[in-house]
């Protein structure tokens, strides 16, 4: 791809908005950034001041990022409705997935067609919590993820309109049938696949020869990081008690962990280089 299609692709308002995002997500956590770092640091991916800045300002339209007032340059961090977006799914980035407890949890909403924005809004927030449709207005995963829907719906005030369960399934399917009912196995293995085939024989490079750099390292590492985020809206951490043999699954997990591990020293190294930097 040429430098100006690649340029191009990197600043289109969403995909950077989102690659911006990644960097708090997995850099700034619970600090803050100068947005001139953010530039130094995006210009490895070919966007330009101007676009990471209007990145930028979406996010904090989104309600995701705030400025900082009074740090004497321009900086942001996450809000709390951000930091509580990264902390819920930092389990299911970083973490193997636990030993499933048997039960599974129910969302069930009646939000009237008159309000059809707010339901919409509450499924895509359901999708990224891992839950999938059971029905229309029921929604289930088998992780115990009451708090973070706890915290998502209080934003809702429709105490009325929303009820939160925890159960164990009675029949008549199983459990694994349930499963199967909810989430499509076959796209998420493949997407699962795909991620091994594109990111295997990268990290076996980089094992043998370490080949990056440190603002190499740096890119590579939210490139995985952002990619292996697309499971999010897939694999809610999935039980292996429910799950095909030889889940490929279980593979991508561990090799984003590890190359992971490899890139973070030098990823760290030169961020901490763009945030120093006048």
């Amino acid at each position: 791809m040429s430098a100006s299609r690649e340029r191009r692709r990197s600043e289109a308002p969403g995909a950077l908005s989102s690659l911006v995002f990644t960097v708090f997500g997995d850099f700034v956590g619970s600090g803050e950034v100068p947005v001139a770092a953010l530039v130094r640091a995006m210009a490895l991916f070919e966007a330009s001041a101007p676009a990471v800045r209007q990145a930028v300002s979406r996010l904090t339209r989104g309600g995701w990022l705030e400025s900082l007032p009074g740090s004497g340059r321009a900086c942001y961090s996450l809000t709390a409705r951000g930091l509580a977006r990264v902390r819920g799914v930092a389990p299911r980035l970083y973490e193997p997935a636990a030993e499933w407890d048997g039960r599974w949890r129910l969302i069930v909403f009646a939000i009237p067609e008159t309000q059809r924005a707010t339901r919409d809004r509450l499924r895509s927030e359901l999708t990224v919590l891992g839950l999938a449709p059971l029905a229309a207005s029921v929604w289930i995963s088998p992780r115990d993820v009451i708090a973070d829907l706890r915290q998502t719906v209080a934003a809702y005030r429709l105490p009325e309109a929303i009820d939160l369960f925890s159960a164990s399934y009675a029949g008549p399917s199983s459990d694994r049938e349930l499963l199967e009912r909810s989430w499509d196995l076959d796209r998420i293995a493949s997407a699962y696949r795909a991620f091994i085939a594109q990111y295997e024989p990268r990290w076996q490079k980089e094992r043998v020869q370490r080949v990056l750099d440190e603002p190499a390292a740096f890119a590579e590492r939210v490139r995985l990081v952002h990619e292996f985020r697309r499971f999010l809206y897939l694999d809610p951490g999935l039980p292996s008690a429910l799950l095909p043999a030889h889940w490929p699954g279980s593979v991508a997990s561990a090799l984003f962990r590890e190359y992971y591990a490899a890139l973070s020293p030098r990823a760290q190294r030169y961020f901490a280089r763009c945030c120093a930097l006048r």
